[in-house]
Parts: C-alpha cells; sequence; structure tokens
C-alpha cells in the first residue's frame, strides 16, 4: 500500500518527540459505542496519531481500541488500551501456543477423536475428520488458520477448560484477560460483560511473549509462527493495512453482536524489528455489521507512525 511521502515525514517527526515510551500509559477517552471500564493506563491526548484514530471510530461510528509496540525501538502506540474488548477467536492463537508449550512438538501427534454431536458451526475442518479423529497439531492448525471452532474446544479440553488456559496465561503475566467459556458462547460479547474479554495491550503482549518471547521453545515457537503467518482468514484485516513486504502473522475474531472484530498480529519488516499490534473493535448496534476497512485503517495508521 503507497504511503504518502509528506504524511509519511510529518508523521515521523512527530512521532520522533510524541510517541509514548513502552512504560508510559494508554488512552482512556471517552467512548463513543458501547462504552467499557477501563483496567489501567491513562496518558493525555497528545499523541499524533490519536486524532487519526479518533476520526476511524467517527468515521466508521465504532470503539477502537489499539495497542502496537515496535520491538526493536521500545515505541509504542496506545489507544483505549486499557479498555475491555471480548476477545472472540484471537484466543485461537493464545491456546495453540499454550498447547504446544504444555505439549511441545514431540506431544503434537496424539490423535483427539471426537464425535459429530461435538461439532459446531464453523468447523470447515473438523467436520471432515469426525470418523479419524484428529492430532493435536492438525487441531492447532484448523484453529488458528482457519479458525475452526470445534477445533477451538478441543484444545480447550486438551488445557483443562477456559480456566486451564487462562492458568496458561498468567504463567506469561497476563493477570487481565478473563476465559470463562467455550465456543460459541465466548464469542457473544456484550457492553458491560467482563466475560471472555481482554484489554488491546494484554492480548498484544500475550502474543509477543509466544511468539518473539522464550516463552516457547525454538521449535514451538517456530510452528506456532507458521501457523499465524499462513493464516486463511485476516487478507481484508492488518495484511491489507500494511505496505507490501512486510509479512504478517495474525489471527482474527468476530462476534455475534454489536459489530465486534478483532485481529491480532506480529508484523515483520525488512531490515526492522516487528511490530506487535492487537486492533479490537466494536459498534454500539446490536445488529451492526463490521467493517473491515476499519481494521485496515488502523494498521495503515500504525505502519506509517512507527515506519
Amino acid at each position: 500500500m503507497p504511503f504518502s511521502p509528506a504524511r509519511r515525514a510529518a508523521l515521523g517527526a512527530l512521532a520522533a518527540l510524541l510517541l509514548v515510551p513502552v512504560a508510559a500509559c494508554g488512552q482512556n477517552t471517552p467512548t463513543p459505542a458501547a462504552a467499557s471500564t477501563p483496567i489501567a493506563h491513562t496518558t493525555p491526548d497528545t499523541t499524533p496519531y490519536t486524532a487519526e484514530l479518533k476520526d476511524l471510530e467517527r468515521k466508521f461510528d465504532a470503539r477502537l481500541g489499539l495497542y502496537a509496540i515496535d520491538t526493536g525501538t521500545g515505541r509504542e502506540m496506545a489507544y483505549r488500551d486499557g479498555e475491555r474488548f471480548g476477545f472472540h477467536s484471537t484466543f485461537k492463537a493464545i491456546a495453540a501456543a499454550a498447547v504446544l508449550r504444555t505439549h511441545s512438538l514431540s506431544g503434537m501427534n496424539k490423535v483427539i477423536t471426537y464425535s459429530r454431536d461435538d461439532l459446531i458451526d464453523n468447523s470447515p475442518i473438523t467436520e471432515k475428520h469426525v470418523d479419524t479423529g484428529m492430532t493435536l497439531r492438525e487441531l492447532c492448525d484448523a484453529a488458528v488458520r482457519y479458525s475452526d471452532n470445534t477445533a477451538a474446544n478441543l484444545m480447550f479440553d486438551a488445557l483443562g477448560g477456559p480456566k486451564g488456559l487462562e492458568r496458561e496465561i498468567r504463567k506469561v503475566g497476563d493477570d487481565v484477560t478473563r476465559m470463562e467459556r467455550i465456543e460459541p458462547e465466548l464469542s457473544k460479547w456484550v457492553p458491560g460483560e467482563t466475560r471472555d474479554t481482554t484489554t488491546p495491550r494484554a492480548l498484544a503482549k500475550d502474543l509477543r511473549a509466544y511468539v518473539l518471547g522464550d516463552v516457547l521453545r525454538g521449535p514451538e515457537r517456530a510452528q506456532l509462527t507458521t501457523w499465524l503467518k499462513t493464516n486463511t482468514t485476516g487478507d481484508a484485516l492488518i495484511r491489507a493495512g500494511v505496505p507490501k513486504g512486510w509479512v504478517v502473522g495474525d489471527k482474527t475474531g468476530s462476534g455475534f453482536y454489536y459489530a465486534a472484530r478483532n485481529d491480532i498480529a506480529v508484523v515483520w519488516r525488512p531490515g526492522a524489528a516487528p511490530i506487535v499490534m492487537a486492533v479490537l473493535t466494536n459498534r454500539s448496534g446490536e445488529d451492526d455489521e463490521h467493517d473491515d476497512k476499519l481494521i485496515a485503517e488502523t494498521a495503515s495508521v500504525v505502519a506509517d507512525t512507527l515506519s
């Protein structure tokens, strides 16, 4: 995606002066749609990208939460990063990471059997293998790359349920995300709900820990990265908003109500350290529909600001 040289120069100069450091806090501005109680982190609206993100909220009549960090420089972008959003299917990336951590690659060939009664909507891979079952490796692949819901529930089983996964993320320092239900109930977020919610900051930090940190051993980390880079559901989201040549490993999510739509990603740039970002959104009407361009345009703002 081409970017205006003038816009790049202006944003670059402002960003150098005003981008908040890693230890700084995020935004807590009035919520235009489906208000949610902030967890923490408040800073003045003085960052150069804030106006652009507010414009996107107005343009799409939506609530937008963002946390992004340049892992090389430590520069971050934060907007409603301490407010709760439903995490929806983005959790599948974190669940796959936890399965890799608890079972290791050597244990991923274990075959998990299930019945047709276990199948739920949006299970394009597991519905084809009821008679044979699937390995843990295949289930993680189906959940991350195709957002297969039955595969996600079977991963929950391998981890001891939602609370088992919650215990795993507590080990990497996430004391914010709350995991209570399995699919499809976990994606039925409504305003004010705290079950199955997280914040942009917490979710991005989880993704960074598993993909770029040392929580996983090298082989497991490489496998998770491959699944994210070959995800089939994210072409219209963060991938659509960053320049050509940048490699995106992402996991998308959608809710049943309030136009909830999310994407989390690690973005590898030529000649620079990766960017990690979490973009979480919703609208105010229960039957509203989401527009993927909101997340794509948010990713474009991130790319311009952190370039």
